[in-house]
């Protein structure tokens, strides 16, 4: 549907890994220190860049060109697999008859099921990814001068100055989680980050003290690696949807100053282009949607189930850990990032409904009487009419995401914990 647009350079020194990794950050000070400027490129070009620096996205193209970036994806997906079978074992072998370490070790599985998941898709899907960036990008590009430009860039500035700003909170929060994990033999009554069990006592540091250190600089590789590749993705996915709302909020703003495309002696030509473009726009942006929709359905499905799975686990172990400060703190921080996961998810979708049913709002105030013919009357009623079914971020049969079921499910979390404390009573 969409022509891609291949990387611009796959051989980059350590200063262009650098700025490929940081390279948003620098733009958000860059608009921070100079407000009449927009951004060069979206959010979701550099969380793919990010992403690209880290050596966690390779399209058909670099799988073939870079071969040792390749080996180091089978190596990273071999030292997750390790260490999650261990955590399955464990959980078998030693957490069955506790019901607060179950609890715990199938919290963190479910959470390493996600990530692995995602690395999958990312890996499979890259080129599709691709092809969804690049429109957004076309789109953000696409910038035609007009009675609307200043505000235009003020909205994309500002949009992108957000999501930024989310994405340092966000890695900021995973940050304090990896350190918490890392940390938690220092603190906490167990000798690794994760329950894990290996044959022959492996994990024993009394029986085999080196084979246990070797268990814990893995846990601590693979802790950091996936998260971060969790931050990456999950950024990435997200500012594919906030991307669209941001060309919704820039197609709201043009059609507004259409009116005034119409020439002082009548001639509507200028109007008649315009409002051409702007169908044509709309058109794109609910074809990105879909295509972000049917591309990520399986993604979407998953992380509904994780996410509710996980703030009900994290909320019933803290209660049941409500004696150990400790243990309680570490699955309080666990269920605020799943809520806050979900709720960021939510909100997103429900600003891009949103911003979707704003622009028959704006059409409607683009209509004038005395302006222009009937065709193109014509043209803004068809606006309107197809702008009153909101764009959803949805993965059938699931519901959509926004605010409103976001509470339905922290409702079905709060009667699961009910249910389960009331049978341990």
């Amino acid at each position: 549907m969409f022509e891609v647009r291949r990387d611009r350079n796959n051989n980059l020194g350590l200063k262009g890994y650098w700025i490929r990794l940081i390279g948003g950050f620098l733009e958000a000070r860059t608009l921070l220190n100079n407000p009449e400027m927009v951004n060069k490129h979206t959010t979701t070009y550099y969380a793919r860049d990010q992403m690209k620096a880290l050596g966690l996205y390779m399209n058909t193209e670099e799988h073939a060109l870079l071969p040792l970036r390749r080996a180091w994806h089978v190596f990273l997906f071999g030292q997750l697999s390790i260490m999650y079978l261990s955590m399955i074992y464990g959980l078998l072998d030693e957490s069955l008859d506790n019901v607060v370490e179950m609890g715990r070790d199938l919290a963190f599985l479910i959470g390493m099921f996600f990530i692995i998941f995602k690395m999958v898709f990312f890996s499979l899907y890259a080129d599709e990814v691709d092809e969804i960036i690049d429109a957004l990008e076309q789109d953000h590009h696409a910038e035609v001068k007009g009675p609307g430009t200043a505000i235009n860039r003020a909205t994309k500035r500002r949009h992108f100055l957000l999501l930024m700003a989310l994405d340092f909170v966000w890695t900021f929060a995973v940050v304090i989680f990896i350190i918490l994990l890392i940390s938690t033999p220092l603190w906490a009554d167990q000798t690794l980050p994760f329950h894990v069990a290996f044959p022959f006592e492996l994990h024993d540091p009394s029986k085999h003290p080196i084979a246990h250190f070797i268990i814990y600089m893995s846990q601590t590789f693979s802790i950091v690696f996936a998260n971060i590749w969790l931050v990456a993705t999950e950024g990435l996915s997200v500012c594919l949807y906030s991307q669209v709302t941001t060309a919704l909020s820039v197609l709201c703003v043009e059609l507004r100053h259409l009116p005034q495309h119409c020439t002082s002696d009548g001639h509507e030509d200028g109007l008649r282009w315009e409002l051409k473009r702007l169908i044509r726009n709309h058109q794109s942006i609910i074809l990105i949607v879909d295509r972000c929709n049917q591309l990520f359905h399986g993604p979407l499905i998953m992380q509904m189930i994780v996410n509710f799975m996980l703030v009900s686990l994290s909320v019933f172990e803290a209660m049941m850990a409500r004696h150990d400060p400790k243990v309680a703190a570490e699955f309080m921080v666990l269920m605020i990032l799943a809520l806050g996961h979900l709720s960021l998810w939510s909100k997103f979708g429900d600003l891009m409904s949103q911003e979707s049913m704003e622009v028959a709002m704006a059409a409607y105030e683009a209509y004038e009487p005395n302006v222009g013919s009937n065709g193109i009357h014509q043209d803004i009623r068809f606006i309107i009419a197809r702008s009153q079914q909101p764009l959803i971020m949805r993965a059938s049969p699931f519901p959509e995401f926004n605010l409103i079921n976001y509470m339905a499910i922290l409702h079905q979390c709060y009667v699961l914990l009910t249910l389960l404390l009331n049978t341990l009573d």
